[in-house]
């Protein structure tokens, strides 16, 4: 009686593992199934020209805010990204003026991406936010930005 008693629970056991085996293998799958059904979705609303764009949420900037914006716009389109002294020379101000002007612009909602190379800070605008900005002046800028006149 001990020896079946002991395969009953042996096999319970090997049941069990089972189970739990099979319920982490369809969790993963409804995972999976559910990130292809968001492509698909994408996919659709592309297809109908309905592609959703990101939106981003950017506060009026100051005078001096959009002139070290329009220089870090037009230096980065020339090169991958922009150190403050770079952008200091540009604008004509301290370096600490233009690290105080981009960490505004970061609060304000522009999203500007960093990058540290030794003691070198260097900064550009985030690539989707730059298209945007070009085809829809989300930062307000007065004057044209320079690939607009390409």
């Amino acid at each position: 009686m001990r020896e079946e008693l002991d395969d009953h629970r042996l096999a319970v056991n090997e049941n069990t593992s089972e189970q739990s085996a099979t319920y982490e293998f369809l969790s993963e799958l409804s995972r999976r199934v559910d990130k292809l059904a968001e492509r698909l979705d994408e996919l659709c609303l592309l297809v109908k020209g309905q592609k959703a764009e990101p939106s981003f949420d950017v506060q009026p900037l100051s005078a001096k805010e959009k002139e070290v914006f329009n220089v870090l716009y037009n230096v980065t389109e020339e090169q991958p990204f922009a150190s403050y002294d770079q952008l200091a020379r540009k604008c004509l101000l301290s370096r600490e003026q233009v690290v105080a002007f981009v960490t505004s612009m970061i609060h304000k909602g522009i999203p500007v991406l960093k990058k540290q190379d030794g003691s070198m800070v260097f900064v550009k605008l985030d690539p989707v936010f730059r298209e945007l900005q070009a085809k829809k002046n989300l930062v307000g800028l007065d004057a044209p930005l320079s690939c607009w006149l390409r």
